[in-house]
């Protein structure tokens, strides 16, 4: 079983007069983040059966849609790429990986592989379309102020707030880990992640951002006021904290984060009274940087002076 291209339009829902089936991914919110595709039959195929997707059935993918065919509970077929493709029992799996990557190809490997039952086609064959777009707007924040070990001042208690945005990197996981044997033909975020009125995604990110401030201080050796600056750092960060529980568990990944952090009052009393005292510092260095070397030029041009005066020169024999 395989996925060709096929040379027609994705729009138009008439195609489904001239092929067996067609397959079309209805309109959806944001929020939606897999959805069953509604099959429309056409007069190509008057003994059609629901739940048989028969062989030469058109099937149109969106933009920013990932689609796969669940084989009786397998994954049998793949693409992240938007266009019209023709469902062809006969050829092996296709898959297309569109922006996704090649690790798609390993997953599909490990996990979306196809059986049959005694070379008779499944009795349960369904389409899903997979939201791959950036979901924006996640806000997070600290709960109440949270101490840190700051390179430049040292204990620092912080408060930080910000947005972040995720998507789907491996559409397999996801549904691999999501999709039972029973499942609703539409989920949202919230169907999978709230559990007991509590986002667990969201409670998870939470939970970490202070550890990757925290790690990028370090490793960076710098202070937490030049954290907000480094989108891409902390994004990475993120990822790396928490791939155990969004990108190996659901497909997950952070695709950006915006951060702003602020110090206590207290904090800020001794930031500014640290700052003033190292412009102080540095001031006086400057000064006596400067002094000193008023006072060599002003010693060297005396030597020279006497030198010039010396009938023996500038050495003394």
């Amino acid at each position: 079983m395989g996925l060709i291209r096929a040379l027609v339009s994705a729009t138009s829902q008439s195609l489904g007069d001239q092929f067996k089936e067609y397959v079309t991914c209805p309109e959806v919110n944001n929020d939606v983040i897999i959805q069953r595709g509604e099959v429309h039959h056409g007069s190509g195929n008057p003994g059609a059966q629901e739940g048989i997707i028969s062989n030469g059935s058109t099937i149109a993918v969106p933009e920013g849609m990932a689609m796969m065919i669940i084989d009786n509970g397998k994954i049998a077929e793949f693409t992240a790429e938007a266009g019209t493709f023709t469902w062809d029992t006969s050829s092996e799996p296709s898959i297309f990986t569109g922006g996704l990557g090649k690790g798609i190809l390993n997953t599909f490997k490990t996990i979306g592989k196809r059986f049959t039952y005694g070379g008779q086609p499944a009795k349960d064959q369904r389409v899903y379309f997979i939201n791959i777009k950036n979901i924006p707007g996640n806000t997070f924040g600290s709960q109440q102020p949270e101490t840190i070990y700051d390179p430049v001042y040292g204990s620092v208690e912080i408060t930080y707030n910000g947005e972040y945005a995720i998507k789907v990197d491996d559409p397999i996981i996801l549904v691999n880990n999501v999709i039972g044997a029973n499942p609703k033909d539409t989920l949202t975020f919230d169907d999978i992640f709230v559990v007991d009125g509590l986002n667990q995604l969201k409670s998870k990110f939470g939970q970490k951002v202070s550890e990757a401030i925290s790690d990028i201080m370090t490793e960076q050796n710098i202070s937490f006021n030049r954290i907000q600056g480094k989108k891409s750092e902390v994004t990475d960060k993120m990822n790396e904290i928490l791939d155990s529980d969004w990108k190996e568990k659901y497909g997950i990944i952070v695709s950006d984060v915006s951060l702003r952090i602020n110090a206590s009052d207290e904090a800020k009393e001794i930031i500014r009274e640290m700052d003033r005292k190292v412009a102080e510092t540095t001031r006086l260095g400057e000064v006596y940087s400067n002094n000193m070397t008023g006072t060599m030029a002003a010693a060297t041009g005396e030597a020279m002076k006497g030198a010039a005066t010396n009938p023996n020169g500038g050495m003394m024999l």
